[in-house]
């Protein structure tokens, strides 16, 4: 009975690793249970397989990141063209296959392994990230790759169409998110082909995409930290105004103030704390308003009565969801709670300044107070990060 390779675990409506029509894999395709639960589905169609490795146009001195692969079909396809193989895969089963592939072959040198999940990793460098992306880790495989320095030269990732699409998305689009903005602010974005559902077995729910993403070169000259902060906060609803979203929402506040404080104390500037008055003027005469903004300017999105992010089908591990961030919020609200014993404190002079400083950054230095996330661009981000930066204010 012929020896079979076992199935792979690669992305679900992204294409998992490839498998040739022949019999012999058709048999390894029984050895192994797909964990479809993870984005274990196997492409069949051994022409869209080649098609990925001739799209990522490698040098033989390229050392290539692998996300998923399975029992190494794709694999062994990208060593004939490239120096090195880093294959990054989280089922011991799939890892254990694809390094039989190449056991006492040349290519066996030219081939690590790493066990484990690749957003929880520690990557080395490496040229060309080749992905046929679980669908789990879409959004967190997109920004882990656009935040690495040095970038890699190029991406060819396979999502779900979907999500594929979300990656493209303009100002005003139902599909526009943080996802959307990062994107295109660190890449240059393009589709390459769709794979069809039935390529794959067992077929997932929705059709596919490939797609290239080449970092920008030079990297843009801000902190990645501090313009993925901003954006989580603008996004947390994106059909909210960011005068909405930012004085009305009391934990966001609260991480502005405490970031001031800690911009403050590594600065050597001195402030002065202690109660406000309502409604007055503090010690510089400064007039504050300590109500919260009203949030009834929300309003749904063109595709969704919510306003909400849309949350594919296989993207069941989105953090670019508002729920992710809000989640993250709650629970400093919580930890600020906790140290009052259980009371909200008064406000103090500080978080009056700040929020004074947040409604002339909103209303008056940039205009952006009644504008939606949804329709800000990404020139309209920059001038916000630069105007809170100028201020002494943070987001990470």
């Amino acid at each position: 009975m012929p020896k079979a390779p076992g199935k792979k675990r690669n992305g679900a409506a992204h294409g998992g690793t490839p498998y040739s029509h022949a019999g012999k894999n058709s048999a390894a395709n029984h050895i192994f249970k797909m964990k479809t639960d993870i984005g274990q589905h196997v492409l069949k169609n051994p022409g869209v397989a080649q098609a990925i490795v001739d799209k990522a146009d490698l040098k033989q001195s390229d050392i290539v990141l692998e996300v998923g692969p399975g029992t190494g079909n794709l694999t062994v396809k990208i060593l004939e063209k490239a120096k090195k193989v880093i294959a990054v895969e989280l089922d011991p089963r799939m890892a254990a296959e694809v390094t039989k592939r190449v056991q006492g072959k040349p290519e066996q040198k030219r081939l690590e392994v790493l066990l484990g999940d690749v957003v929880k990793t520690d990557l080395p460098y490496f040229d060309v990230c080749i992905s046929n992306t679980p669908y789990q880790i879409s959004s967190p495989l997109t920004f882990k790759l656009l935040a690495l320095s040095p970038a890699p030269r190029t991406c060819i990732l396979t999502f779900q169409l979907e999500f594929a699409q979300r990656l493209f998305a303009r100002p005003g689009s139902a599909l526009y998110s943080r996802l959307s903005v990062n994107t295109q602010m660190w890449a240059t974005v393009t589709h390459i082909m769709k794979i069809g559902r039935n390529n794959f077995r067992p077929p997932p729910a929705v059709e596919s995409s490939v797609v290239r993403l080449v970092p920008k070169r030079p990297r843009p000259e801000i902190s990645w930290d501090e313009w993925d902060g901003l954006l989580r906060v603008c996004f947390v609803r994106k059909n909210r105004t960011l005068r909405a979203g930012f004085l009305g929402t009391t934990t966001v506040m609260e991480m502005l103030e405490s970031n001031y404080r800690t911009w403050c104390a590594q600065n050597d500037v001195s402030v002065e704390d202690g109660p406000s008055e309502v409604n007055g003027n503090d010690d510089t005469g400064m007039q504050v308003d300590v109500e919260p903004q009203p949030l009834e300017d929300e309003e749904p999105g063109p595709d969704d009565e919510e306003g909400e992010e849309w949350e594919g089908i296989m993207d069941v591990d989105d953090v670019d969801t508002p729920s992710f961030f809000q989640d993250e919020l709650d629970e400093k609200a919580k930890t600020l709670n906790a140290k009052s014993g259980g009371t909200r404190k008064k406000k103090g002079r500080v978080a009056e300044l700040v929020r004074e400083k947040v409604r002339k950054i909103l209303e008056d230095e940039t205009e952006l107070a009644d504008k939606r996330a949804r329709m800000c661009d990404e020139s309209d981000f920059l001038r916000l990060l630069w105007a809170f930066n100028k201020e002494g204010i943070h987001f990470s």
